[in-house]
């Protein structure tokens, strides 16, 4: 998968509430309730890619409670609740499909051994100043996007297209947001991971 390969080389979101009925997942079936057993399995990349994006968003929320823990910015506080309630409809998605959940309960620890080695990274950069911990933020979000892409061109399956949608109209938002801190710095933005031209289309949006 591509995201995987990449990570191991370097506002208002609704909480799916029960299998089957949610804002993200697409509404409920004719009888109101959705059989597990009735339902198609994902295809091995589909269930891929899902259990990757669900520690993938924990690192994102992961990352930003450490960095309002060290700077105090409400940025980082307020966007690692959006990242909580990412991380809550992916894990519906799990529960639904019937999949293993690999997000650990512990903050900072990680089943995939690229994204536990890019918390470190990315913990170490953000620590060294404010600045550097809002571009902390861009690269994360910046990725999430070209992720989120990705695995909305692999599927035709509706409920997770529309969690992905979803959530990438959130990550869109906090991109917006951390280039906005920069900038308030006297900083111009550089795009980190999706091309420049890409990054200013979001920015203008």
């Amino acid at each position: 998968m591509q995201a995987k390969r990449f990570w191991g080389s370097i506002f208002a979101l609704a909480i799916i509430c029960s299998i089957g009925v949610s804002a993200f997942a697409g509404g409920s079936s004719p009888s109101g309730n959705q059989n597990e057993a009735n339902l198609m399995p994902l295809s091995d990349d589909e269930a891929a890619t899902l259990k990757f994006l669900r520690e993938e968003e924990k690192l994102a929320r992961d990352v930003y409670l450490a960095m309002y823990e060290r700077w105090g910015a409400a940025i980082f506080s307020n966007i690692a609740k959006s990242e909580q309630r990412h991380m809550d409809a992916l894990k519906s998605l799990l529960d639904k499909y019937g999949l293993p959940d690999p997000a650990s309960q512990k903050i900072g620890v990680f089943s995939d051994l690229s994204l536990q080695e890019l918390y470190n990274e990315l913990i170490s950069q953000g620590q060294q100043s404010v600045l550097d911990a809002y571009r902390v933020g861009g690269l994360i979000e910046e990725v999430d996007i070209k992720d989120l892409k990705d695995a909305i061109e692999e599927t035709d399956r509706v409920d997770l297209e529309r969690v992905y949608m979803n959530l990438l109209s959130g990550s869109y938002n906090h991109l917006r947001a951390f280039v906005s801190h920069i900038e308030s710095l006297g900083v111009p933005y550089v795009a980190q991971y999706l091309s420049q031209a890409e990054v200013d289309a979001i920015l203008g949006e």
